[in-house]
């Protein structure tokens, strides 16, 4: 070892030792919250109002981001009265030269982080954020023929595929309660005067709401037509039906909204998926030494969350920072990846180990 590097080292130790417990990288991150490869951040840089319950929120990622194809879905994490939540949004955008992305979220009932996305996010708010992912997305060699059939806020993956596409022949069908409830509503009737696609809109307080028989009535060469379908899940479920009676399922392709229940507690049993081991774990001991008290061979370095050598993918549930309190969740799909030397149980978890 030279004299440099062991200097180097000597420093970051008397360094990290005044800084307890912060360490000189959470310092770091509070100057340059975007400049961490390892923990991928984003911050909001506009809001732009859609409907009265729907914004677009333009996100600068922070290094280590990489490129989304229009369709994708990203995760975005967001802390709400000292609870770290997660929630998956689809992008809106296709790649900008300004290098930033966009999400556009509505309001539900009882939903904590879109209400607090719409009502209470400001230009110059850090998030948390994940990579893009998702299949909902078109193919290489487009359809001659498309169908988007689109219900609420199930029109935003479409419209990153609208705005980054040029389609042949597209035939858009949207639901929404009313005409001012339709989100992009301008735009996607400014695109339909261009001639870039043909426009159905179906308002609930004049027609009421969607039905199969209807779709076939508004779009009478379905049966020809690629078609991709996102909304809520009554919706998809009458389109699933409507295909399969058809003999045309291969031609469907969905994206469903999902529900987002989870509790968080103190302590629960933790499963580690590859392995089919669980454990139970009360609220004071990490998920690490969980993992290895029940025979789980687990990645780690420091064992102090600075290197980030224990990091492992939360497949569902909720796990608490036991730095600060923070709880992180997750839903069956979300893979968002947590340090399991400072972690532990908030509840039953499952770790992708």
């Amino acid at each position: 070892m030279s004299k440099t590097t062991a200097l180097r080292e000597r420093f970051a130790r008397v360094a990290e030792s005044v800084a307890t417990p912060l360490v000189p990288r959470d310092y770091l991150d509070l100057l340059v919250p975007l400049g961490n490869p390892e923990q991928l951040r984003g911050r909001i840089e506009a809001i732009h109002p859609e409907t009265k319950d729907a914004v677009t929120l333009e996100i600068r990622p922070g290094r280590g981001w990489q490129p989304h194809v229009p369709g994708q879905y990203i995760r975005i994490g967001v802390d709400v009265d000292g609870v770290r939540l997660w929630r998956a949004y689809s992008l809106t955008s296709g790649p900008r030269t300004d290098g930033r992305v966009c999400v556009t979220v509505k309001a539900i009932e009882d939903g904590v982080v879109s209400n607090h996305l719409v009502r209470n996010a400001r230009p110059g708010t850090v998030i948390q954020l994940d990579q893009a992912t998702g299949d909902f997305t078109l193919p290489e060699r487009q359809p001659r023929k498309v169908l988007f059939v689109t219900a609420g806020s199930g029109i935003t993956p479409v419209m990153g595929m609208l705005r980054n596409h040029e389609l042949d022949d597209v035939v858009l069908v949207h639901a929404a309660p009313s005409k001012h409830d339709v989100i992009f509503g301008g735009e996607l009737r400014l695109l339909a005067k261009a001639g870039r696609l043909t426009l159905v809109e179906n308002h609930d307080d004049k027609h009421g709401f969607l039905t199969a028989q209807r779709l076939v009535e508004l779009v009478p060469d379905l049966v020809d037509r690629e078609t991709w379908a996102c909304g809520p899940i009554g919706l998809l479920d009458v389109i699933e039906h409507l295909y399969a009676d058809k003999g045309i399922e291969d031609q469907l392709h969905t994206e469903r909204f999902r529900p987002v229940v989870i509790v968080a507690g103190d302590g629960g049993t933790v499963t580690f998926d590859k392995t089919g081991t669980s454990t139970e774990v009360d609220g004071g001991t990490t998920l690490l030494a969980a993992g290895e008290d029940a025979g789980v061979l687990m990645p780690s370095g420091c064992r102090m969350g600075v290197c980030f050598g224990c990091v492992l993918p939360l497949k569902e549930g909720a796990v608490r920072d036991l730095r600060n309190g923070a709880i992180t969740t997750a839903v069956e799909g979300d893979n968002v990846k947590i340090q399991t030397c400072i972690s532990t149980a908030a509840g039953p978890c499952h770790l992708d180990i």
